[in-house]
């Protein structure tokens, strides 16, 4: 992949998207197409063909996508499905259509079966079944996968994936009804910080999802970036395989990150868990091996990249 060579970002506004688009313009690539999805419904195979055919990318980042926690996961499942499948569909298709050199298809670790070993291995997936409260997205992911796959395999196609483990970082989601378990988090002490300041009388406690037990890996967005952009400068599908996990191959209670994130937001008051309301899956780490085998490995600790989130998040509070 040259500096000049022509490269598409696509869901270039989200929280993938946005970063990868950072690390290309920060290596020097000048020669970046994206579209808004307004300007481009990657829903409609019409649409995204024309721009293809317009546009002849070169190389493709694929990180647009419906995502969510499990709240939203579970209310919008057919969204959730449908929308996946959709843009996966069309865009690979598009890419294989207009020639294009390289794809990176991004995924996610709940792809794995709910009970996988620990920590998960690219070979165990589709060897049980899914976490139910995402099972729609997971699906369409695992769909994704295949379709480079057997591109690949029939076409003679460069489409590579990525599965990267639970993503947090700048321009991520905060909406409590849609958010995944660390932004929801870092909103939910702030406004409980704040809270007093509002209403002197009141003495905020901060209620969370679950038991407080589940293990999660969490991974610095730039650092997903980062990993992409050296998959696709220095690996091809012949290398990869069907698909590589990206993580940082260390795990943490939900009940811990609580605490951390408490303690870096400065919130000193109770956290109350609501054991009515579902864990997900017990334990989730991915085997990193493979990756770390071809020269990259992680940079940002999780502390570290909890407190750059939440000075984002206290920027885009404050209109900055």
């Amino acid at each position: 992949m040259k500096t000049d060579s022509k490269i598409y970002v696509a869901g270039h506004n989200g929280l993938v998207g946005s970063s990868i688009l950072r690390r290309l313009q920060a290596g020097g690539y000048t020669n970046i197409i994206a579209r808004s999805s307004k300007e481009l419904d990657l829903t409609r195979q019409a649409e995204v063909e024309a721009f293809f055919e317009n546009e002849q990318p070169e190389y493709v980042f694929l990180a647009a996508a419906k995502v969510g926690g499990i709240l939203a996961n579970s209310t919008y499942k057919a969204d959730f499905i449908y929308r996946n499948l959709m843009i996966a569909s069309n865009v690979i298709h598009a890419a294989y259509k207009f020639k294009t050199k390289k794809l990176l298809n991004l995924g996610s670790s709940c792809i794995y079966p709910k009970f996988a070993p620990q920590p998960m291995k690219e070979e165990h997936l589709l060897t049980g079944t899914l976490e139910p409260t995402n099972e729609p997205y997971a699906i369409a992911k695992i769909a994704a996968i295949k379709l480079c796959r057997y591109y690949n395999e029939q076409y003679g196609t460069n489409f590579i994936s990525a599965m990267p483990t639970n993503l947090y970082g700048l321009k991520d989601n905060f909406d409590l009804l849609e958010s995944h378990v660390l932004p929801a988090m870092i909103r939910k002490f702030h406004e409980a910080k704040i809270a007093p300041r509002l209403r002197p009388a009141v003495q905020p406690s901060v209620v969370l999802w679950g038991t407080g037990s589940p293990f999660r890996e969490f991974l610095y967005v730039d650092d997903l970036a980062d990993a992409c952009v050296f998959l696709i400068e220095k690996y091809d599908y012949s290398e990869i395989g069907e698909f590589i996990n990206i993580g940082t191959g260390i795990d943490i209670t939900i009940e811990d990150l609580a605490l951390m994130i408490r303690d870096i937001v400065g919130f000193r008051g109770e956290i109350v868990w609501d054991s009515t309301k579902p864990d997900g899956t017990p334990k989730k780490l991915l085997d990193i091996s493979r990756i770390k085998a071809l020269g990259w490995e992680p940079k940002t600790s999780l502390q570290e990249g909890i407190r750059k989130t939440y000075q984002w998040y206290l920027k885009a509070e404050s209109g900055g």
